[in-house]
């Protein structure tokens, strides 16, 4: 792959430039929070669309702030003598941070992006010029190996992403280095790859301008690049998912035929991972005629996991190939061209009797159990991000409720999850409600519906009575028999338990 047309790079092996640069973007407030006040919410999420005009009427002034905001986030020339105010100018040009334009300006070599991480930190995400997001038109460049910057697909992995202390993480796929500047607050050694050389190169710059660790970085598809004696704690990968007919651009195209590409992901993924260890994948899947999309899902498990898998969305062929024409930004080109195509992405999709596509998270847990846990569901509803904390309670409930029996789940003591509420559905004036919800307000925002006994069970659930005993003091109050109760009820309790809305107690 050449990357010749592409501009220059910043030199990766400058890190006293990094961190001069580093400190000079903090010194003028250029992170997430100072932009947001520099240009009000309506000029900065304009910016997440790739829509600029707001930005450049806010930034009509020549204030340190506003002088880096025209250079780096809307890749305008600016006067030397400016930025000489405010950046240490003869560094960055010599290091390749900016170039000189015409007599008396510099311009910027990259796009550099303020990113609040999690805990507050000041971080600054690094791309190709022009591909900080994508936007509604495109990402204004169609060259094979350009890197973009943060999304939402990039956002919503690291969202999910389970994060405790681990001693090794692998990050597939790096692109910007968005997951490898995540996983060094919680991994001792990082690891990152991508075919494209490109990107390697950019995580680098990432991780510096952030004043993160430094990532071993290393070139190659999949998991080409790992030894086969490398085992990790937290595998992420936002990888290459889109299903096109061919591979026209890196960043986005997995260049197998079909969705192999993310189920060759899923399949390796299992020998690399330590004895409880995640791997968490965004990825796209076909719906094939004559398949259960779950069952398809089902078998990319890899042996001696555990897994979840999440469908957020469903899109028909068409729109599909319309989204990701229009990411290339080919609706702006000759329109004979763009309905060649789209003919082609269809003609793909027939062949291979795709009838629709979807997106989702799968999350692998290796495991050693000899009866692996698989839940593969749809949820296209809100949920409440980050969900890394849910994730790695769903799959400590899958534990708990595989190692407790019916006769263990009735001894044991549950309480409700916080943000638990009841609603009651029926006909206004009827004498009882014809089913109750039960309702999350954090998390996966679920809602379940339950029979009097359960919605009766959940809400006395305080800890301090055994699920047996409580069982029991219902069957007194609604005339039932006891020992039928308790033969019955465990069903709801497993399910209000691997749900989230029971918590065990101890």
């Amino acid at each position: 792959m050449s990357n010749s047309s592409l501009p220059a790079l910043p030199a990766s092996d400058r890190p006293e430039v990094a961190a001069r640069l580093r400190d000079a973007l903090l010194g003028a407030a250029f992170t997430a929070d100072g932009l947001l006040e520099l240009l009000g919410a309506p000029a900065y999420t304009a910016l997440a669309r790739s829509e600029t005009v707001p930005a450049l009427r806010a930034t009509r002034g020549d204030t340190p702030l506003e002088t880096l905001v025209r250079l780096f986030l809307l890749q305008q020339p600016v006067p030397h003598a400016r930025v000489a105010d405010v950046l240490p100018v003869a560094a960055c040009l010599e290091s390749g941070w900016l170039v000189s334009v015409g007599t008396d300006e510099v311009a910027a070599t990259v796009d550099v992006r303020p990113y609040g991480g999690p805990d507050g930190e000041d971080w600054f995400i690094v791309s190709d010029l022009g591909c900080a997001v994508g936007g509604a038109g495109g990402i204004g460049s169609r060259e094979e190996g350009v890197v973009l910057g943060v999304g939402g697909a990039s956002t919503t992995l690291a969202g999910i992403t389970v994060r405790t202390p681990v001693s090794a993480a692998l990050d597939l796929g790096t692109g910007s280095g968005i997951q490898a500047l995540h996983a060094s607050r919680h991994a001792t050694r990082v690891t990152a790859t991508d075919l494209n050389p490109r990107a390697l190169h950019i995580t680098a710059l990432t991780l510096a301008l952030s004043g993160a660790q430094a990532a071993g970085l290393r070139e190659g598809s999949l998991f080409a690049p790992v030894r086969d004696d490398e085992t990790y704690d937290l595998i992420v990968s936002n990888p290459p998912f889109v299903i096109s007919p061919g591979a026209r651009l890196t960043y986005r195209d997995g260049g197998m035929g079909g969705d192999d590409l993310c189920r060759s992901l899923v399949q390796q993924a299992g020998d690399r991972l330590r004895e409880g260890g995640f791997a968490q994948f965004l990825a796209n899947w076909q719906h094939v005629e004559g398949e259960d999309w779950q069952d398809r899902l089902r078998s990319w498990v890899p042996r001696g996991c555990d897994a979840w898998i999440v469908q957020r969305e469903v899109q028909d062929i068409t729109q599909y190939a319309e989204l990701w024409l229009r990411d290339a930004g080919d609706h702006r080109g000759d329109t004979a061209a763009y309905e060649a195509l789209y003919d082609a992405w269809l003609d793909e999709f027939e062949a291979r009797k795709v009838k629709a596509v979807g997106f989702g998270w799968i999350t692998l847990r290796r495991t050693d159990s000899d009866a692996p846990s698989i839940t593969v569901e749809e949820w296209p509803h809100p949920v409440e991000q980050p969900l890394g904390d849910t994730v790695r309670e769903h799959f400590d409930r899958i534990d708990y409720l595989r190692a407790h029996d019916d006769a263990a789940l009735l001894a044991a003591h549950f309480r409700l999850a916080p943000e638990i509420i009841q609603e009651q559905v029926g006909l206004p004036g009827a004498e009882d409600p014809e089913h109750v919800v039960l309702r999350q307000h954090l998390g996966m925002r679920r809602a379940t519906k339950v029979d009097t006994v359960g919605a009766g069970f959940a809400g006395v659930c305080d800890g301090t009575l055994s699920a047996g005993r409580i069982l029991d003091a219902i069957a007194q109050l609604v005339g039932e028999d006891p020992v039928l109760l308790r033969d019955r009820t465990p069903a709801q309790i497993r399910l209000l338990v691997e749900q989230g809305f029971l918590e065990p107690v101890g």
